[in-house]
């Protein structure tokens, strides 16, 4: 775990963060982890909705985002999702899960990032997608 509290890398606030855990960062690489809790608001039949998942991809890109601005000293800034393509849904977790995120960033220029994502649970894949995510100026 590489930082105590997820939310100040995210601009998130409960009920809506969708990570736990930054497990790790380097480079282009981040991954995170999950636990799908009774209260969570896209919880419907105890399994995690579609938008949950979506969601857990675009923080965990944002965490990555955020740690890497804290390293080097610089603010973390806000993003929005400008699309998402290549969505597919596998399986939904169950409350109880823990679910393993990894993001692979793909390109980036000026303030628009295009990032890879895959979720997965005890080794089973449950969703990937890409995300274009628009980042706000820190001027």
């Amino acid at each position: 775990m590489l930082v105590e509290d997820i939310r100040t890398l995210i601009p998130q606030r409960d009920p809506f963060v969708m990570i736990d855990h930054l497990l790790y960062c380097e480079g282009d690489d981040t991954r995170t982890t999950f636990l799908v809790r009774e209260d969570n608001i896209f919880l419907k039949d105890s399994l995690l909705q579609e938008p949950a998942l979506v969601e857990n991809i675009a923080q965990s890109a944002a965490a990555g985002a955020g740690y890497n601005a804290v390293q080097e000293n610089r603010p973390v800034a806000i993003g929005y999702i400008g699309s998402i393509q290549n969505l597919e849904i596998v399986a939904l977790p169950a409350k109880g899960d823990t679910i393993h995120t990894e993001i692979k960033v793909l390109n980036q220029v000026f303030n628009v990032t295009l990032v890879s994502g895959k979720i997965s649970c005890e080794g089973k894949l449950l969703a990937s997608c890409e995300l274009k995510i628009f980042i706000t100026n820190q001027s």
